[in-house]
Parts: structure tokens; sequence; C-alpha cells
């Protein structure tokens, strides 16, 4: 099977990927989650005419022409409103948030009075609806408000809440199942044997589907023996994941039983090979309903490609529209070498230099070096067939967090 580019292998990836079914969530649970349906108002905010500062509701024509005193017939606090009109000469201490009475068209705020008693002077005018907050100034009941496949922020939440909606209709979170292969793999904790190592990759793996929102199972460390990696895969079919992404195993080595294990539970296999470095081996799939992905077992090459086309498949399922980490220019911090046929997502640092943002990638790039790419902070990308290039020049690079 040829090797496939980046951008073939992300397209079908995303080829069958569609948003999951709505279902209804409190607001508590709906942070960064994409509407399933438009959102209208069920309420006008304000309800009704109100104060937006302390002071007193009085008629403009009382106080045009100042000092005047007024009677203060009672008092309007938020969530108490005055049940009288205020008539000619009087006025009504009133609060933020204070319906307006009934006969004010006007506020005086406290400042530009003095009271005494039941009278209040006025010292200063105030026009017709001064520091009044309109019925429906902020929007009324039946209008749309948020529109379906908008991603959900933390203001979005309290428009929602605002607009008197406890619920909202939201895709489902994605499922994603994470599955380590090896025998050489034992747990964090464990004192390996001679030929074991301890395993990582489950950790990122799992972590990068959480920040993008999916529900994530680890199903362990499977040995390499086929009965046993068969029963992984049922066990996620079972569960009723939409992702399962296991982690090694996917190449064609004798020991390498992911590929061979899908095969027989019927996976329709997509590619599995990639002009991508590092990460090479990825395996990508469909088994009925559920999107394989079976990443390289060295830990740079599972984390690139997780991030490369994990995040993409998972923020489609989930609704969202913005897929994939976005591209930026950068100068470049060192010279870099022509490249061969495969796609080069080198580990880098940034620095900001008065001409910009300054990329520099690490001297040795080996794909089982942790610490070099906990310490980057983006991918610098190198297409295939690259020429050389010189420090100073331009760059693409890809953000990671932080």
């Amino acid at each position: 099977m040829a090797l496939l580019s980046v951008a073939e292998a992300l397209e079908r990836v995303l080829a069958h990927a569609a948003p999951l079914p709505a279902e209804e969530t409190p607001l508590t649970d709906a942070y960064g989650r994409v509407l399933a349906a438009d959102l209208k108002a069920l309420r006008t905010q304000p309800p009704a005419d109100v104060s937006a500062m302390d002071g007193y509701a009085v008629r403009a024509l009382d106080v045009a022409n100042v000092p005047v005193q007024l009677r203060v017939v009672g008092e309007v606090a938020a969530g108490r409103p005055f049940a009288q009109p205020v008539g000619s000469g009087e006025a009504a201490r009133i609060f933020t948030g204070g319906v307006l009475p009934e006969g004010a068209d006007t506020i005086v705020i406290q400042e530009h009075t003095k009271r005494e008693g039941d009278r209040v002077e006025v010292e200063k005018s105030s026009a017709r609806g001064r520091h009044i907050r309109a019925k429906g100034l902020d929007f009324k009941a039946g209008d749309t408000l948020l529109s379906a496949g908008h991603r959900l922020t933390a203001r979005d939440l309290a428009l929602a809440a605002g607009m008197n909606h406890p619920r909202v209709p939201v895709h489902r979170r994605p499922k994603v199942a994470v599955l380590a292969t090896g025998d050489e793999l034992v747990p964090p904790g464990t004192a390996p044997a001679p030929g074991q190592i301890v395993s990582s990759n489950t950790f990122a793996l799992a972590a990068l589907a959480r920040a993008e929102g999916a529900e994530v199972e680890d199903l362990g460390i499977v040995r390499d023996q086929l009965d046993a990696t068969v029963a992984a895969v049922r066990r996620a079919r079972e569960h009723g994941v939409d992702v399962l992404l296991t982690s090694g195993g996917a190449s064609v080595g004798d020991y390498d039983l992911v590929q061979a294990a899908f095969a027989a539970e019927g996976m329709a296999l997509s590619f599995w090979k990639l002009a991508l470095r590092p990460g090479r081996p990825l395996m990508h799939g469909r088994l009925g309903p559920i999107h394989v992905l079976g990443v390289p077992g060295n830990p740079v090459s599972a984390f690139v490609c997780a991030f490369l086309f994990l995040v993409p498949l998972i923020r489609r399922l989930a609704g969202r529209s913005d897929l994939g980490p976005p591209a930026e220019s950068a100068l470049l911090g060192c010279d870099l070498p022509e490249n061969d046929e495969r796609a080069d997502y080198l580990r880098a640092i940034l620095k900001q230099s008065a001409d910009g943002s300054v990329a520099t990638a690490f001297p040795v790039q080996d794909s089982s070096m942790m610490a070099p790419l906990a310490k980057a902070d983006c991918l610098l990308v190198r297409e295939p067939f690259a020429p050389l290039a010189k420090a100073g020049s331009r760059c693409t690079i890809i953000k990671l967090e932080h």
C-alpha cells in the first residue's frame, strides 16, 4: 500500500465521521460542547423597565427645575416592586434592578439628592429615560441568541441561563477507548524487569482526548497475543465506544498483532502507512460504527499521530467545525537540511524576537525521546521534499498547549 500524505489520510479519517446525536444536558455539563439546535430566549430581559442605578424614581417634569423637594411615597428594591404609582410631586426610593413604578419616567441618582425623613431634595435634573434599562433592552422572548453548531463558552452559559434554559441540546460527547499493546510494557510505579519499559503513551493519549471533551475508557495493557488483543477489541465494541485508539503493534512485525486482531473482527482497513515522520505506521479503519486509529508505540510518534488525527476526529464527532489546530508562520531559528518523501513534524521551541516568533528545532528528533516533547512549544512542519532551509527564513508551525 503506497504512502498517503497527511492531508489525504486526514480526509479518509474524517470521511465517515459525522456529529454524534443530540442529547439534553444541564448547563453545568454544557461548557465547551456544541449546540445541536438553535436556542431561543424563553423570556424577555429585562422583563420590565428597571433602574440602572441607586436613587429615586420620579417624573421628569417634576425635576425639570431644581432644586425641588418631593415627597417619598415608597421604596423599590430588586425583586420587590412598588405597587402604587408615583404621582406629581412624588418620588420612590429605588435601588439598582428595581422595577420602575408606574408614573415615574426617570431616575435621579442618589448623589444628586438630599434626604430628610419623607422628603427628598433633588439638586440636579434628570431627563426622561435617564438611568433606566428599558424592557427587552438585552433580548426579547423568541429571539434566537445561540445557533446550532456553536461551541458554548462560559459567556454563552450565562446567556443561556438568562434565557431561562436549565438544559440545552448538545451533541453527545464522543466515547474513546485507549488500548496499549506490548509484552514489554508495565504500569508506572512498577519496577521494570530486564527488557521492559514503563507504559506512558496511554496517559498522553487519554489527556488529549479528554481535553477535547471526550469520555475516555482505559482498556489497559494487552500482551502480544492474538487472543488477548481480540478480546480487548471485543470489550471496546461491547462498551459502545465511538473511537478505539490503540498504541503499538500496528506495524507488520511478528509481534505486531493489532491489525490481525482487527481483521479477525471484520475491520475495513483504510490505510496503515503515511508519508509522515514521526508516525509512518499509522493504522485507520472502521469496525462497524467504531472509528479505529492505531498509532505507533514510540511516544513521540503516538502523540504526533493523535494530535494530527485523533483531535480532528473527536472534534468532528462532537459537532465542531474548527477541526485542526491552526498552522502559523514563524522564523526558522536554525538551518534545516532538505527533506525526503515524508512530511516532518519536528519538536521545536519558540522564542520571541523583534521580528516575531522564532522556532528552533531540537537537534535530536528521535521518536522515543519524551523529554524534548514535553519541553516543545510547537511542531515545526516540513513538507515532503522541502529544500534546504536557512535560519531566518519563514517556516510553518503548529503550537502545542502548555
